[in-house]
């Protein structure tokens, strides 16, 4: 339902940030290249060896390790040698804020994609489109905005059109601001619009959430609470994160991650100041913030519209292809898209307004376009389990044991396509995921990352003066050990494996410098050393030897076949029934599940935190963190629902 503001259900959705790839040059080949959108890994000089993890002991702390800078450079950029995470990184590339606070529509030292901007849309035809704007609205507003993002209106060296590009993307920009922070005011209202201007000449009325004035408090939902998004973008006391700016940018999570793209990793900022979302040129920001961040698995609205992104196999079967209709998907997929939601208001105005902006600019339709969203599915609702051919922007801890590490533990991070506490495309992110700096990762070793010149030497031993293989202490690749008459040598990081038992170790040579011992009459040779023998006593018929002293056998009676052995006494089976999904077992009875009472019918529009539970179809589902739009019986096992 759009609210009087014509603020939509899309601004509530988590928004991302990002930053540079590591390694990753940007060049024409490249650029030609990516619109395969691979998941291949491919060239780039980047070793893909991420076995090559060797986590070490901590000095500085006994329960803890560290793990060299080379070996996560290479664990993070063996997952994200795709082009594309390049080419992302490019598009949020941002501009120091001295420069953009020194553009002035009047400048001649603008940057380059402002300049654009200015070409293809005047200040006239910004007048023209904001004639019931609020005034925190402005022009100047817009180009500082565009400043801030050299990607917006940015050039293309291989053939693209950038201006057109550039005046598709700013008209389509104000196609959804119509709907979002529109007047709505039909032609036919004389008195509210004596101008009788067209609803897509009405966007960037509101710039506050209808409701909302700076000091009342809204839109808290989730903070303080212990979880990861509290740690890394905590709220502010006295302030609220309502809908603000052209994007109505709403909670303290997207508040958190504007903030850190605007002001150099800085969260507080915008968590301490909210209002300036409204009062600066940010409010113009955030919408061309948004308008570049792919939401991965949605890509970016830019790329949509340039075509850099090019649909998947599953986004194409599911209908999604390039046009504005896509643009939609990705604002408001999940309440707009579909054909239940054909007919509904905010998609069929959105449409509506782009229909008229874009015949009042001369923007053709291409043959491969549609301006429509009915016939995709929403990106909530594709099953993109086993897709090769789509990419992630999340890291999550990689929970696959390794034998070869302490504990089993991995000590490197995956890309996840749910949101985490850790973007793939921002830098530093992947150092933090490792290191579980969000605490985010239950029972995850305590990591340091260091410098390789910090990371402990490993011993060249000489052939021959192996000391003996000890079971409980730690060895490291290269160490070297005498076991059985034989030099072993460990390939990685070990503890008690046994050298003569394979992997982690490799035989080296017999250990020709070894000494037989000459042992006593009472006494065996082990494993090279002489060893008290073992006296093993002789028992009668009735008994047996337990742990090196004869014991009475226990007699096991013989039972029938609906009973079994229980405390050495033949007892009657218990019977288990088999009991209904939709049922429990309590006390060896089936028992039809309880259903939570009230409504709780799983509601596409409403917000549902960690562990809230929700009906669809007669099922249970919980939610395992934070969602909306997703619908439960589509999100899969490793989704944001479980199934009760």
């Amino acid at each position: 339902m759009k609210s009087k503001t014509g603020k939509d259900l899309a601004s509530k959705h988590h928004l991302l940030n990002m930053d540079i790839c590591r390694g990753l040059a940007l060049n024409k080949e490249i650029i030609m290249f990516k619109r395969t959108l691979l998941s291949t890994l491919i060239g780039c000089g980047i070793a893909l060896n991420a076995s090559a993890m060797n986590p070490q002991p901590d000095p500085l702390n006994p329960t803890g390790y560290i793990v060299s800078e080379s070996n996560i450079a290479l664990a993070k950029d063996s997952q994200t040698a795709n082009p594309m995470y390049a080419l992302w990184a490019k598009a949020l590339l941002t501009a120091p804020n001295s420069i953009v606070e020194a553009i002035e529509p009047s400048f001649a030292s603008n940057p380059d994609n402002v300049k654009r901007l200015q070409r293809v849309f005047p200040e006239a035809e910004w007048d023209f489109l904001t004639k019931m704007a609020s005034p925190e609205y402005t022009y100047t507003r817009l180009l500082r905005a565009v400043g801030k993002f050299p990607a917006f209106c940015g050039e293309y060296t291989d053939g693209r059109d950038a201006d057109a590009i550039c005046k598709k993307s700013i008209i389509t920009a104000f196609a959804h601001f119509s709907q979002e922070t529109g007047a709505h005011i039909g032609t036919d209202n004389t008195w509210d619009n004596p101008e009788g201007l067209e609803e897509w000449q009405q966007g960037l009325h509101h710039v506050r959430e209808m409701g909302y004035s700076e000091g009342q408090i809204g839109y808290t939902t989730g903070c303080g609470q212990p979880d990861w998004q509290n740690a890394r973008w905590p709220c502010s006391p006295s302030q609220g994160y309502f809908g603000r700016g052209a994007k109505q940018l709403s909670y303290h999570f997207n508040y958190g991650a504007f903030s850190e793209a605007m002001f150099d990793g800085d969260a507080t900022v915008l968590l301490d100041d909210p209002a300036l979302v409204a009062d600066t040129w940010l409010n113009l920001a955030s919408a061309v913030w948004f308008f570049l961040t792919p939401q991965a698995p949605k890509p970016a609205m830019l790329h949509v519209i340039d075509r850099t992104w090019s649909p998947s196999v599953r986004e194409t079967e599911a209908g999604i292809t390039y046009g504005f209709g896509t643009t939609i998907n990705v604002i408001n997929g999940g309440i707009e898209c579909g054909e239940q939601n054909r007919t509904k208001g905010q998609p069929v105005n959105r449409i509506r307004y782009w229909e008229g902006l874009s015949e009042h600019y001369n923007i053709p339709l291409e043959s491969d376009e549609k301006n429509t969203c009915y016939q995709q599915k929403p990106y909530g609702s594709i099953n993109l389990n086993g897709a090769d051919d789509v990419l992630y922007t999340n890291w999550e801890a990689n929970w696959k044991p390794f034998n070869d590490r302490p504990g089993g533990a991995s000590f490197e991070c995956s890309l996840v396509g749910y949101q985490t506490a850790y973007s793939a495309l921002v830098a530093g992110d992947y150092e933090k995921c490792v290191t579980n700096f969000y605490g985010s990762h239950k029972d995850w070793p305590e990591v340091r990352i260091v410098a390789d010149s910090e990371m402990p030497e490993v011993p060249t031993i000489p052939d021959g003066s192996a000391s003996g293989w000890d079971t409980n202490k730690v060895y490291s690749t290269g160490d070297q050990v005498s076991y059985k008459g034989s030099i072993y040598e460990a390939k990685w990081w070990s503890q008690h494996n046994q050298p003569d038992a394979g992997d982690p170790w490799k035989f080296i040579k017999i250990d020709d410098t070894s000494v037989t011992p000459t042992c006593n009459e009472n006494q065996d040779l082990v494993d090279g050393v002489c060893k008290d023998k073992v006296v093993v006593p002789v028992c009668n018929e009735n008994q047996e030897i337990v742990d090196g002293v004869c014991k009475d056998k226990v007699v096991m009676p013989i039972c029938n076949e609906n009973q079994e052995i229980v405390d050495g006494v033949c007892k009657d089976k218990v019977v288990v029934p088999v009991c209904t999904d939709k049922q429990e077992l309590i006390n060896n009875v089936c028992v039809d599940k309880e259903i939570p009472t009230g409504n709780t019918t799983w509601n596409a529009d409403k917000i549902y935190n960690t562990g809230d539970q929700v009906t669809v179809n007669e099922t249970v589902y919980q939610a395992g963190w934070w969602t909306t739009g997703e619908n439960p019986e589509t999100t899969g096992k490793w989704g944001v629902w479980k199934k009760l």
